[in-house]
């Protein structure tokens, strides 16, 4: 696929063409569209691939070799008695032309328009030879025997599942011209058979053209949907960790102001500062407000319209029994147990508090958007060696199927829990249950943020 062009060259140049195609003459017209399908004639598309080579059922890709080669070993040694009992053409003879006729169906599985023409020459010489060889063609059909229209209308059924429309029409209108030639240079001799394989032909072209388009569009719209969810799972990730980062930047600017009132305050607060010591604080002061200012720009551009209300403070491990409460009014029976040795952690680092917050915060909307009215556990506990906090959030198979109580949510859903783990240098587990349910498990090392490595 050519690029696409722009600028004003590339405009001008387009109307043009454009000008140039709608203002010509109708022998003109007529003369280039005569070119494309000459043109498309001899053109076959590109790779060979088998028929029905896409298909994911291996019977069906086999399909087209079976009934290729048992309609060669019907119609070859059928054609070749018609001829040699029928038409009084020669044994030898008669066996030549139906090999001709009919082994070339073996190639219209992987080339069906190079088949084609070994066809339609083959089928055009044998009703020469038959008008030689015959005293008389009464009762016979003739220009096109029995024998090679079946096997004809098989290629057009290879021709119309391969090749692209310009050539159909183009196959089609050198069928009917050359029968129709035939028929009108010898009328006491056709019966009819050149304006049956034309209608025939015609019929076949359209319907498999139409299948095989139809076909193509609704494999191009299944992978256009498949890249489309794969753009959009990115863009939830980026969404996801641009969030991360807002919040990140109110937990640390509150760190960063805490060192700013302290350099400036110490000159006050501790008596007899040398005076290097005072310039010291000073300069400490200093850089930090020029940090906090750096990151209040960043957060400026990280920021948008939307999102102005996430200036307010962030919750923490403190606010998730007000989250439970939230989610048993919304319907879902649920249970909060916070073991007593998570007291003992306090104060949590404050990235690892937020992080819990909203695994829970996520947990909890997945179970009201997927399975309303599920039981569910939320368990908060402590490592046995107090290095890390531990969420469990799991709940029960769905009730009788019925409408989700609640649509809304961050949209995120376990791509947002494993970037939040990620940020503390955590561990996450997530997966369904024998029963049913969902279950969601986070480790956070209770560590402060520039220790962890979340690469």
């Amino acid at each position: 696929m050519s690029a696409p062009s722009s600028g004003p060259a590339s405009g001008a140049a387009s109307s043009t063409a454009a000008s140039s195609t709608a203002h010509e003459s109708l022998p003109k017209a007529a003369r280039r569209q005569a070119g494309a399908l000459a043109r498309a004639l001899v053109t076959p598309s590109y790779p060979a691939t088998p028929l029905f080579a896409r298909s994911p059922r291996r019977w069906l890709r086999r399909v087209p070799y079976g009934v290729a080669m048992i309609l060669t070993t019907i119609l070859l040694p059928t054609s070749a008695q018609v001829l040699s009992n029928d038409y009084g053409v020669g044994g030898g003879v008669a066996t030549l032309i139906a090999i001709v006729q009919t082994t070339p169906l073996l190639l219209s599985v992987t080339r069906p328009l190079q088949a084609w023409w070994i066809v339609f020459l083959s089928d055009i010489v044998c009703a020469f030879v038959v008008l030689g060889t015959a005293g008389h063609l009464e009762n016979r059909v003739w220009p096109w025997l029995p024998g090679p229209i079946i096997g004809y209308l098989f290629l057009l059924l290879a021709l119309a599942l391969r090749e692209p429309r310009r050539t159909l029409v183009a196959v089609w209108l050198v069928t009917g011209t050359a029968g129709l030639s035939l028929g009108m240079a010898f009328p006491d001799k056709s019966n009819g058979s050149n304006v049956v394989l034309f209608v025939l032909g015609g019929v076949v072209l359209l319907v498999a053209g139409a299948l095989r388009e139809r076909g193509d569009a609704q494999r191009r719209l299944a992978e256009q949907e498949t890249i489309s969810e794969a753009e959009r799972a990115h863009r939830t990730l980026l969404e996801e960790r641009t969030r991360i980062a807002r919040e990140l930047h109110d937990v640390v600017a509150h760190h960063m102001s805490v060192i700013t009132v302290q350099a400036d305050s110490a000159p006050y607060r501790i008596g007899g500062l040398p005076a290097e010591a005072e310039r010291e604080f000073s300069t400490i002061a200093a850089t930090a407000r020029e940090s906090l200012a750096e990151m209040r720009r960043l957060l400026g551009v990280l920021r948008s319209e939307e999102t102005r209300g996430e200036r307010a403070p962030q919750p923490g491990l403190r606010q998730v029994p007000q989250l439970v409460e939230a989610t048993i009014r919304a319907g879902i029976p649920t249970t909060l147990t916070i073991a007593d040795e998570v007291a003992e952690l306090e104060p949590l680092p404050q990235a690892v508090g937020l992080s819990a917050y909203r695994i829970v915060q996520e947990a909890l909307a997945n179970v009201v958007r997927h399975a309303p009215g599920a039981a569910t556990r939320v368990a908060i506990s402590a490592a046995e060696d107090r290095s890390a906090l531990t969420l469990l959030v799991v709940n029960g198979p769905p009730v009788a199927p019925t409408k989700p109580l609640e649509t809304s949510g961050t949209g995120h859903g376990l791509v947002g829990m494993v970037e939040r783990v990620r940020l503390v240098g955590g561990m996450l587990d997530t997966g369904p249950l024998p029963d049913g349910g969902f279950r969601v498990a986070a480790r956070l090392p209770l560590v402060d943020l520039e220790e962890t490595d979340p690469s």
